[in-house]
């Protein structure tokens, strides 16, 4: 899959607060996005993602880490499936508008029916 179309596959749930707000159920994670785990040994910690692979759709977050036997810290992997993002990062102007455009769609459509 081209890492173009990856995107989908590093998506995660929205809190209930957030699915209210915006209309809908997710969105792909991205670097400074504050997420909560929701799965696994680390389950209910929350932390800020410092790093999304899309090569082999990876979320790695802030202070989980994990001790190599040589006393060096490494980032966990998650699987954004085991993530929700409990707040978006407001820096991307374009990200905000595409979610508010989602949004409006989604109202659309409520009214159609």
């Amino acid at each position: 899959m081209p890492l173009h179309q990856r995107k989908r596959l590093v998506s995660a749930h929205l809190s209930k607060e957030l699915r209210e707000k915006l209309g809908i159920r997710s969105l792909p994670v991205r670097k400074g996005d504050t997420v909560k785990v929701m799965r696994g040994q680390h389950k209910g910690k929350t932390a800020k993602v410092t790093a999304v692979d899309l090569r082999k759709a990876r979320v790695y977050l802030e202070n989980i880490t994990r001790k190599k036997v040589n006393g060096s810290e490494v980032p966990i992997p998650f699987n954004a499936s085991n993530l929700m993002i409990i707040a978006l990062d407001r820096s991307d102007e374009k990200r905000l508008k595409r979610v508010k455009e989602k949004e409006v769609k989604k109202e659309e459509k409520k009214k159609v029916k």
